[in-house]
């Protein structure tokens, strides 16, 4: 099966969305300080910079699932698929707790140690290396019931110190483990996350239709996932820790109705962000020919471009706290703060982290490009984990 250029269309697109919100957490005058979906403080251009930027890992995790399924049948080749799926795996666990980590807080003495996206598929190939064999239908409906219904565990009326509940907790939940002056915080809690990456190595079997079959399933599944997401929402009693609630006008209760939870990914954050995914996959290929060819280049490099354009930020950060009068004596490393100092003022307005961020991803055009061409030219076996 030839590899599906719509995939990396998408994937591009939210590599390139993914960049703004990064360019927000480290740079932005108010996000050490505030949430952008506060509603007590937010505006909705800020509310909205933080919600577009929720269809990035979600769409992230799946299309990993797909393209696995993907590979699959490309190699028909069980042992070895799961061999590299195992291997990538645990690579990419070690690479989040390293260069990633480094790459997002630049300190050295690995206070905060942050089980994020990269982690979490990790966690998933781990998981799906041992299941591949399982019919794709049945992974499907499991990360289904995973993603439907996970939202319940709260509900269980576990004894305080539960043992289950102390194992359970951080497979669903997000939660801090300090120990040593450091703390480990499970930022993608990996059980809803795999739910979601067995939903996309399902999907990978739609990829088997034709074009135009494919694109009205696509486009089906897109808008059923709205419809159950607008439903649920308005019923307002299941889907989401967060219910919405009318506001002091008609724009921040529509902002209400949409802010739903990330962390873990509610029913309701997983149907809207993947509704819009399945609409994105079924025009992807209908987009202009500009836009087609500048996220290819992104999406077909995805880790690459996601370890980089860390680094990239943060040195910009760093060159703007030095800019704003800071020296190195004063920025603080260990704090989780990305350098910034706690209690004195530091950072952009939202117009200039608009105009960063289309910085940061102009500058990754070329070196992605470069290294999208070599990695197909050269045949390393490194490059497969890259």
């Amino acid at each position: 099966m030839k590899r599906q250029p719509s995939i990396d269309i998408v994937r591009g697109i939210v590599m390139v969305i993914m960049a703004l919100d990064h360019v927000w957490d480290l740079m932005h005058v108010d996000s050490i300080t505030q949430s952008p979906t506060d509603l007590a403080s937010t505006s909705p251009l800020l509310f909205f910079t933080r919600w577009i930027t929720h269809l990035c890992a979600p769409i992230f995790v799946f299309l990993a699932g797909t393209s696995i399924y993907l590979s699959l049948q490309n190699k028909n080749d069980f042992t070895k698929t799961r061999q590299l799926l195992l291997k990538r795996g645990l690579w990419l666990i070690l690479l989040e707790f390293t260069i990633v980590n480094f790459g997002l807080f630049f300190d050295i003495g690995f206070h905060t140690l942050l089980f994020e996206v990269i982690a979490a598929i990790g966690f998933g190939f781990v998981i799906l290396s041992l299941l591949l064999k399982v019919r794709s239908k049945i992974l499907g409906i499991i990360g289904l019931v995973i993603i439907f219904f996970h939202n319940l565990l709260p509900l269980i009326p576990f004894a305080e110190n539960s043992v289950l509940k102390t194992i359970l907790t951080p497979l669903f939940g997000p939660v801090v483990f300090p120990f040593a002056g450091k703390a480990f915080i499970m930022g993608y809690p990996p059980i809803p996350w795999l739910g979601i990456m067995l939903v996309g190595f399902a999907t990978g079997k739609f990829f088997e239709l034709a074009e135009t079959q494919r694109k009205k399933l696509f486009l089906k599944i897109g808008l059923s996932a709205l419809a159950l997401f607008i439903v649920f929402r308005i019923i307002n009693i299941y889907g989401d820790p967060a219910l919405w609630t009318a506001q002091k006008d008609l724009v921040f209760t529509f902002l209400s109705f949409m802010n739903v939870t990330k962390y873990p990914p509610s029913l309701l954050f997983c149907l809207v962000t993947l509704g819009i995914l399945f609409l994105l996959l079924a025009f992807a290929e209908q987009f202009h020919n500009t836009v087609k060819k500048v996220t290819l280049v992104y999406g077909k490099v995805p880790l690459f471009y996601f370890v980089v354009h860390f680094y990239v930020i943060h040195i910009l950060t760093l060159f703007m706290l030095f800019a704003q009068g800071f020296n190195w004596q004063q920025l603080e490393f260990a704090a989780g703060t990305f350098g910034r100092p706690k209690g004195v003022e530091s950072g952009l307005p939202l117009w200039s982290i608009y105009c960063i961020w289309i910085l940061v991803v102009a500058l990754l055009y070329k070196p992605c490009q470069w290294f999208g061409k070599y990695k197909a030219e050269k045949q390393y076996w490194w490059l497969k984990y890259i």
